[in-house]
């Protein structure tokens, strides 16, 4: 199974523009963004895309223009558009992270509980827009995974509704508190509030590029041109592999022996097997003094771990056992008996396998005087005909 993952290379920042546009530039479709902001309880908007070039590279660069000027909007006001839209789910959930990281940062920096925040630069239509559109073009690009690369801010002072702020601006410092940023002697706003909220919310992971099977990338252009580097961000989009889902923790215990008789060995596998033990298993080694020996394994739930680990001390007369935590993924299996020349063989079914139990093939092979080859061929036809009849061989029409 695989995932889509879109990786931001913030070399020169990311604003809410850039990020819109590096996702129009690798492919999603600006019209079908339209329509998904169009969604939303509010008007006098438009969005436009235009091809440009930046310090040479082809980008794509997305404005948003409003009628509005000074439009304030609470934290509160902008989850309830949010939420009053008839967005995609994963559209929706990734927007209403953002605004709220935002509303956390800007809370933290002004004392305000998180709701009760005022957006100025951040509240205006075309962020909401910067915002809604990335998340929009996230989601008609399948992404499932978000990542970026290490954050480059500039230096200076930038100009807010608040007047003159240090640069970068307190609220991008706040929201990029866990990621890695790096400044650059360059005294303009490389990244911006809106653009930090989107990586904050919603990254997985930041770092160099992640392993993945590349598929497309999209550079998305800042306003300015600026001569020491292209002003861009770019964005790369891959599959990588999904993440398995929860395992059942179990516990490996594991003892090494040295003056443990075969005999007893093979008795303390059984006995850790009878004692709860998922599976058991023997490692030969060679020890200090080059003695062969040999490691004792068993698999065990957590709950009856100690029991297990009391039989291996046991059995084996080692004088310690060690073990560690660790998750499995067993495959579903059924258990049913068929019919081997008249008598019962028990198998063990899962997908696309039949399993025959090695014991009553034994039994049978030895009754009937055959091969035990021949019992356990049988037995897994007389199961694929009877449980699994996709796994039987097609009948020959000859």
């Amino acid at each position: 199974m695989t995932e889509r993952i879109a990786w931001f290379h913030c070399f020169s920042g990311i604003a809410g523009d850039m990020a819109l546009g590096s996702l129009v530039d690798a492919g999603a479709d600006v019209d079908e963004i339209r329509a998904v902001l169009d969604t939303l309880p509010v008007k006098g908007w438009a969005l436009e895309a235009h091809a440009v070039l930046r310090g040479g590279i082809a980008a794509t660069h997305v404005t948003v223009v409003t009628e509005e000027t000074s439009v304030i909007r609470t934290a509160a006001h902008i989850k309830g558009l949010v939420t009053e839209a008839r967005l995609p789910e994963r559209v929706r959930e990734r927007a209403l992270a953002t605004f709220d990281a935002l509303a956390v940062a800007e809370g933290r920096l002004h004392r305000r509980p998180p709701e009760q925040v005022h957006f100025h630069e951040v509240g205006g239509l075309d962020a909401i827009v910067d915002i809604v559109g990335t998340c929009a073009a996230l989601e008609l690009l399948d992404v499932d995974l978000i990542a970026a690369s290490e954050i480059a801010v500039g230096r200076g002072m930038v100009r807010s509704a608040h007047g003159l702020l240090p640069n970068p601006a307190p609220a991008v410092v706040e929201l990029l508190r866990d990621a890695p940023v790096k400044g650059l002697d360059l005294a303009f706003e490389m990244t911006t509030p809106t653009g930090a909220a989107l990586l904050a919310a919603n990254c997985t992971s930041f770092g160099p590029m992640p392993a993945m099977r590349v598929t497309e990338s999209g550079f998305g252009a800042g306003s300015r041109e600026i001569d020491e580097q292209p002003n861009l961000t770019q964005v790369v989009l891959g599959e990588v592999a999904a993440l398995l889902p929860d395992g059942q923790p179990v516990v490996l215990l594991e003892c090494n022996v040295d003056d443990a008789t075969g005999e007893t060995l093979a008795h303390a596998i059984g006995a850790l097997i009878d004692a709860g033990a998922h599976d058991a298993w023997i490692t030969p080694m060679v020890m200090k003094k080059g003695r062969p020996a040999h490691t004792v394994s068993a698999l065990a739930d957590v709950a009856i771990a100690g029991q297990v680990a009391r039989v291996m001390v046991a059995e084996t007369g080692t004088l310690g056992v060690r073990g560690h935590e660790m998750k499995r993924w067993p495959q579903s299996r059924e258990h049913h008996t068929v019919e081997v020349v008249g008598r019962p063989v028990r198998v063990k079914v899962s997908a696309g396998r039949i399993k025959v139990e090695h014991d009553d093939a034994a039994r049978i092979a030895e009754l009937e005087g055959l091969p035990l080859r021949e019992v356990v061929s049988l037995a897994e036809e007389a199961g694929r005909r009877r449980l699994r009849p996709e796994l039987s061989p097609e009948d020959d029409a000859s």
